[in-house]
């Protein structure tokens, strides 16, 4: 199911910068979230699993049922909102896994999402989120990162549980983005190799930013679902553009500071000016 995977020297250079322990590998197959039996398989290959649990009053009870078997005693590595290259700790050392859906991906763009990874791996987060994991790094789901305050979340919108599920991962890839993008624009300005993964991380903002135009009249006319938007402009967080409203205000310090509580009153907010 996994096989070591063989870096480039930029990519190899992030990881020794950001994640020096992280051991990266190929999956031979594609997946959302990995079947038990080959999730156990990465036993083989890492000194020790660490299943991560959670409270069960975390969630509301509607929350779909895949989160209540990543919020239990499974050990469950991947979810959905992943995207092609993911990333867990519950692994000593921790794994970044690129998924078979990248064949046939540029290998510059490629290179860009396990070098992502591997910053993510490595960032540390504010101390408004240290009371969650209790570990200074960043939560590798949205679930610890909101914690408690998810069905917070839940109760200010007027989404479904699998919107909810949607906009949740939205603003943590956003929070987590605004802790990791200095790494990226550092690339941009780099004369070494990884001036290459800077050059994938512009060119991808490139081709979101045109999506990006005219996003919210699309919400507004009911022609984009709001969990949708919210992807599309906290992408563009990570990607350091202009982010439209009435996402801008998570592009703020304030956000990359005070994390989960700041989310849940934007969308509080957000939501009683939609509804009125």
């Amino acid at each position: 199911m996994f096989s070591d995977r063989s870096l480039s020297p930029a990519v190899e250079r992030v990881r020794a910068t950001w994640a020096p322990s992280a051991r990266c590998l190929d999956a031979d197959g594609d997946f959302e979230t990995l079947p038990p039996a080959q999730a156990e398989d990465l036993g083989l290959l890492v000194d020790a699993l660490e299943p991560s649990t959670y409270p069960d009053e975390w969630l509301p009870e509607d929350a779909p049922a895949l989160l209540r078997r990543f919020a239990g005693g499974d050990f469950t590595v991947g979810m959905p909102g992943d995207g092609s290259v993911t990333w867990t700790r519950q692994t000593t050392p921790p794994v970044v896994i690129v998924k078979a859906r990248v064949e046939g991906s540029p290998a510059s763009f490629v290179d860009f999402l396990v070098a992502e990874a591997l910053v993510e791996l490595g960032v540390e987060a504010s101390a408004a989120r240290a009371d969650v994991e209790g570990v200074a790094a960043a939560p590798e789901h949205f679930l610890p990162f909101f914690g408690p305050a998810y069905r917070e979340l839940a109760a200010a919108t007027s989404l479904g549980p699998n919107a909810t599920y949607q906009l949740a991962n939205a603003l943590y890839e956003g929070w987590l983005g605004l802790h990791s993008r200095d790494a990226f624009l550092e690339w941009t300005e780099a004369d070494d190799e990884r001036a290459d993964l800077g050059e994938a991380w512009v060119d991808a903002g490139e081709h979101l930013s045109t999506r990006l135009e005219g996003l919210p009249r699309e919400v507004a006319r009911g022609e984009t679902e709001f969990a949708d938007a919210a992807e599309l402009a906290c992408s563009a967080i990570k990607h350091d553009l202009t982010v439209p409203s009435p996402f801008a205000a998570l592009d703020t310090d304030a956000y990359r500071e005070r994390g989960a509580p700041f989310a849940v009153k934007w969308a509080a907010k957000t939501f009683d000016a939609l509804e009125d």
